[in-house]
């Protein structure tokens, strides 16, 4: 597949690298030559310096014969024409913009981004999409990293393990043996910023970040089995009243009406604003980092913190603070991948990376075939990805014990009639099963061939 990059920042250069890493023909554009020279020394890309939406820079950089083009410049309105000449002028299949400024999102210009007027085919939002991932984690206290999959049939999870974790020094294969009604299956371990694909003699240790895969309706027991038996927060606090904190808010206003929930933010005006757009949440003007509002805001009874101002070390800040002051749970978002491998050590609970999340939103559209999501779970450590199985994949009609599946890819999950299946050796998978499996970064592109759509599928 070939396709055009426009944008060489964070998220730019990590959708090449995944791109490239599948051996797809990438071309990516950028004002910077600094930047074009660090993604064309680092990746195996094309780069071209010059304006994105130039045809003359889109036409260099191979639009005539492009299958996609994904606009991620910093310019919501350089991302939108971009994709408007790739359109018009060379008739580029697929089209995906980010798009930050939510003036553009209001539903009453959703007629904008239509085939008549912009014609955008999938517009991302970081700000939206960031606001649901926090979300998500708030459902599942004790998790660090909770995606939904198979309509909802079957849950990732991500946990730490605590030194108190009745599973650490547990072989792997004898979790069968201790919870043979639990259909659960791990799918990575991160043990000291260094991923595993678990075998079945691996062991949890203290420290290790265990992802796993679980029937939705077991949620609870095997969070339980890992030592997690936290309550779901009825008071929350989030610090920034940002575009992403103002989504939070009002996603927990709208589905979460039984949490108490108060925003902190520093500008007078945009408090104002975002008192106006809530209905029951308690705005609070000042400081997140000023020990006074922190009180006036009741820190020390807030169950859980969620720090998203527009910086980092504020928020890392605020966060410890909070936690100085009594506060259960911390959800920080870092938007700098230096800061991530001092997290554990600070004892923030969870970390949310926007450019993290927009790179997996994105991936999750470039994907063909018959693949139902994708999702990043960390930068350099593999997908979660959820597909369904042809008559001619060679998983179709044979024990799994008999599947040569490549390595670095694990199944997590069958799901068929509604019902989640824990892949066992004697587990046979049938046409049009939904399949979750974990491939390493490495296996991705080998995970194509278990589908057998080779020409539509990447």
């Amino acid at each position: 597949m070939k396709v055009i990059v426009c944008g060489a920042g964070q998220v730019g250069f990590n959708i090449a690298r995944h791109l490239a890493l599948e051996k797809n023909d990438v071309t990516v554009i950028d004002q910077s030559p600094e930047l074009i020279h660090k993604v064309t020394d680092t990746l195996d890309v094309q780069g071209v310096i010059g304006h994105a939406s130039h045809p003359d820079i889109l036409e260099q950089s191979g639009a005539a014969d492009a299958d996609m083009i994904i606009a991620v410049t910093y310019a919501d309105e350089v991302n939108m024409m971009a994709c408007q000449v790739a359109h018009s002028i060379f008739d580029v299949p697929t089209k995906i913009a980010r798009v930050r400024h939510q003036s553009y999102l209001d539903p009453v210009w959703a007629n904008l981004f239509s085939r008549d007027n912009m014609p955008i085919d999938i517009i991302i939002s970081p700000e939206i999409e960031v606001a649901r991932a926090v979300t998500r984690r708030l459902e599942v206290p004790g998790a660090f990293e909770m995606i939904s999959l198979a309509d909802d049939k079957v849950k990732l999870l991500g946990v730490r393990c605590e030194d108190t974790c009745p599973l650490v020094n547990t072989p792997l294969r004898q979790l069968t043996q201790l919870f043979p009604d639990l259909n659960i299956v791990i799918v990575g371990l991160m043990r000291e910023d260094r991923p595993i694909v678990p075998t079945g003699d691996d062991q949890m240790l203290p420290g290790d970040e265990v992802y796993f895969v679980v029937d939705s309706d077991q949620v609870a027991r095997a969070m339980s089995a890992f030592g997690h038996e936290e309550t779901a927060a009825r008071r929350l606090l989030i610090f920034g009243g940002g575009n992403i904190g103002l989504f939070l808010a009002q996603e927990i206003e709208n589905d979460h009406p039984w949490v108490n929930a108060k925003v902190i933010e520093a500008n007078a005006e945009r408090a104002e604003f975002v008192a106006g757009q809530l209905k029951s949440t308690v705005v609070i003007h000042g400081d997140v980092l000023d020990p006074e509002i922190l009180a006036e805001a009741n820190v020390a009874a807030t169950e859980t913190v969620v720090a998203v101002t527009n910086d980092d070390e504020t928020n890392i800040l605020a966060s410890l603070l909070a936690r100085r002051y009594g506060c259960r749970r911390l959800i920080t978002l870092i938007n700098k991948s230096t800061y991530e491998p001092l997290i554990n050590t600070l004892g923030i609970d969870v970390v949310v990376s926007p450019r993290n999340i927009t790179v997996s939103t994105i991936l999750q559209h470039v994907r063909r075939g018959r693949i139902h999501s994708v999702h990043t779970l960390r930068e350099g450590f593999g997908e979660l990805i959820e597909a369904e199985a042809l008559e001619t994949s060679p998983l179709v009609g044979t024990p799994l014990r008999e599947v040569n599946l490549p390595d670095g890819v694990l199944l997590g999950a069958i799901v068929r009639d509604g019902k989640m299946i824990s892949p066992r050796g004697d587990t046979v998978v049938r046409a049009r099963d939904r399949v979750v499996l974990f491939a390493a970064e490495d296996a991705i592109r080998k995970v194509e061939t278990l589908f057998s759509v080779q020409l539509e599928y990447f």
